[in-house]
């Protein structure tokens, strides 16, 4: 049973399980299919949130529940007091629980030196956040910690996903450089020199985690990242050799020049790197795909969901996280003072 079976990953992770012999049921809110499914997929509606209409749903029981959408405690504990009727289950993180040497992490990465510095790369073995109601990081913390304190139950693997990126994604980062190619911008900004580095994780690679876990149970925490960690100028090269064109990387050493000038979604001081070692140890896996292989069904996805749109319309979610990620104007500001 695949819970969140409409979402990026959860198209995915439906698709690759039914096709490896698994009987699935798809499970989301408003119970629709995904044209790339086997036929024999069960669709089912059903809101994870409504305690009963999960537990209908999972019926007199599943071999294997998928969560990709489980957020929080509570949600933890509404799949542990279904143990007596799922054998194993598979459960999507993050990889913002981590925290460095000095106690910071995502939630502190705007207060001045708040940035973690993390190891290169970052293994599972690292700290994480303490548990709370305060935030997305806190609160997956709070998932992870009863769902492993719960492995006697309910064996769990939790998978700490990066960057994810594919089709149907609410808040692609790609977005950033799809659309100033559309609208032929022939020079972006980036901060950092453009060396910013924050791993990736492919919808595609993060199903093969699923599949290998879901016939492997067990209780584990392993990173879901793809097999490299472009630069932040190296997706903008990937993605313009996509759509066929050339544009100029304007290289700004340091923080953002401006609120709107060179911040884009990867934009990060120091690297987000993680270790797969684990994964490939405990799970035998492979990546099955390479980040720039991943990018024309996501450019086309990002152009498609563009066409005919304010961007802000099409993409809502993105603008709420990132705010203005085009303000042109006080881009060409400060290029006017770079050609100075």
């Amino acid at each position: 049973m695949v819970v969140g079976a409409t979402g990026q990953i959860g198209r995915a992770a439906v698709g690759v399980l039914a096709r490896d012999g698994w009987e699935v049921t798809a499970v989301s809110r408003a119970g629709a299919r995904d044209e790339g499914w086997p036929d024999d997929v069960r669709a089912v509606r059903a809101d994870r949130e409504d305690d009963a209409a999960l537990a209908a749903a999972v019926g007199d029981g599943c071999d294997v529940l998928v969560d990709m959408v489980a957020y929080g405690p509570e949600h933890a504990r509404q799949l542990t007091s279904l143990g007596d009727r799922v054998g194993s289950a598979v459960v999507v993180s993050s990889v913002s629980v981590y925290e460095d040497d000095k106690g910071r992490g995502f939630d502190t990465q705007q207060e001045p030196g708040g940035f973690p510095e993390y190891p290169v790369p970052i293994t599972e073995d690292q700290r994480t956040v303490r548990p709370a109601d305060t935030s997305y990081s806190t609160r997956k913390a709070g998932l992870e910690r009863e769902l492993l304190a719960a492995g006697g139950r309910l064996p769990t693997t939790l998978l700490r996903a990066g960057a994810i990126h594919g089709p149907h994604c609410r808040t692609p980062r790609e977005l950033y450089f799809v659309k100033r190619n559309l609208d032929r911008r022939p020079r972006r900004v980036l901060a950092h020199g453009g060396t910013s580095r924050f791993h990736p994780a492919s919808v595609h690679n993060i199903a093969e985690l699923i599949r290998l876990a879901a016939a492997r149970p067990g209780t584990r925490v392993l990173n879901a990242v793809d097999p490299d960690a472009p630069t932040v100028a190296e997706i903008a090269r990937a993605i313009d050799a996509v759509m066929g064109v050339e544009s100029e990387s304007v290289l700004v050493e340091g923080p953002p020049p401006a609120p709107t000038v060179g911040d884009t979604p990867w934009s990060v001081p120091l690297p987000v790197v993680c270790d797969m070692s684990a994964a490939e140890r405990e799970l035998g896996y492979r990546p099955v795909v390479r980040y720039a292989e991943t990018l024309p069904d996501t450019v086309a996805w990002i152009e498609g969901r563009l066409a005919g749109r304010d961007w802000r319309e099409a993409y809502p979610k993105m603008f709420a996280s990132y705010g203005d990620l085009f303000d042109y104007a006080a881009e060409d500001a400060f290029l006017d003072t770079v050609d100075a």
